[in-house]
């Protein structure tokens, strides 16, 4: 499939009438995964990239470059479309431009691009937002880097749970008028909250994280939600398993003892194992 295929899927997603759970992903093995059990979307976080990448939590330290290359190989092991969390888009607007120009060639079918302030201000723990004048800036610069006009970008805010429900509102309107293709809230707790947004505002939404009485996709798809995430819990299942099993050989358990390991046969599956040696036969006479 095609870069241009996959940012039309996500686009169908987003102009659609249903909404859907992505799967979170995080490198090859988890879009190969996500892709085999027939999700229409991958989800990859901002979290799970600096968790993936560099082992450190969700305070900005990865870089374009950094997140850049994984989304390229990402991209490269499936043809299944995903969204990247491109956080505040390692930046000023021109910054904001050059990561759209980036994450587009890597392969991604679009990104969110928030108005959080990030990194985090000195001597301030609180989250943060920049002035609405300044997201406005970021949402121009990420569709000036645009080239493909399929690539879909969404405008991300967090000011319902950081400033007020008004002011979540006003900039999504302001974010709906630079042309951005979607929107993306985090931080919504009630569905009054929702219903408000749905109704002051056009585009498509997103949803990032909502409270269990929200789970209702039927009423999620009537206020224009098209995408719910569900956390990013693949990484940190995989993360206890690599724990429980490492801890396990240093406590003295013989590898043919290990639990939770993956078959052959789901090993060979993810790797694409049958389609390597096919390549090997053709390209270099190996005999299997």
């Amino acid at each position: 499939m095609t870069f241009r295929a996959r940012r039309d899927q996500l686009r169908s997603i987003l102009t659609g009438t249903r909404c859907i759970r992505p799967g979170s992903v995080y490198d090859a093995i988890s879009m190969r995964i996500a892709d085999d059990l027939g999700f229409e979307l991958g989800m990859f976080g901002g979290s799970v990239a600096s968790l993936a990448v560099l082992g450190d939590p969700d305070i900005a330290l990865i870089t374009l470059t950094e997140l850049a290359e994984q989304v390229r190989r990402m991209s490269r092991a499936s043809a299944l479309p995903f969204l990247v969390d491109a956080d505040h888009g390692y930046g000023n607007a021109l910054n904001v431009r050059r990561t759209v120009q980036e994450l587009e060639a890597a392969g991604a079918a679009g990104l969110t691009i928030e108005d959080t302030l990030l990194p985090p201000a000195f001597g301030d723990a609180k989250t943060q937002l920049i002035s609405l004048e300044e997201g406005v800036g970021k949402m121009k610069g990420a569709l000036d880097g645009r080239g493909d006009p399929s690539f879909v970008i969404l405008g991300r805010t967090g000011a319902v749970s950081i400033t007020s429900l008004d002011d979540a509102i006003a900039r999504a309107k302001a974010y709906e008028t630079v042309g951005v293709d979607g929107l993306f809230f985090t931080g919504i707790k009630a569905r009054g909250e929702l219903d408000a947004i749905a109704a002051a505002t056009r585009l498509p939404i997103v949803l990032g994280g909502a409270p269990e009485e929200m789970s209702d996709l039927d009423y999620l798809a009537a206020r224009r939600v098209r995408i719910a995430l569900q956390g990013h819990a693949p990484i940190a299942a995989a993360t206890q398993a690599v724990y429980e099993t490492l801890k396990a050989l240093r406590e003295g358990t013989p590898p043919k003892q290990l639990k939770g390991l993956a078959s052959g046969e789901l090993t060979a599956r993810v790797t694409r194992e049958a389609e390597v040696k096919a390549r090997g036969r053709d390209m270099l006479g190996l005999k299997s």
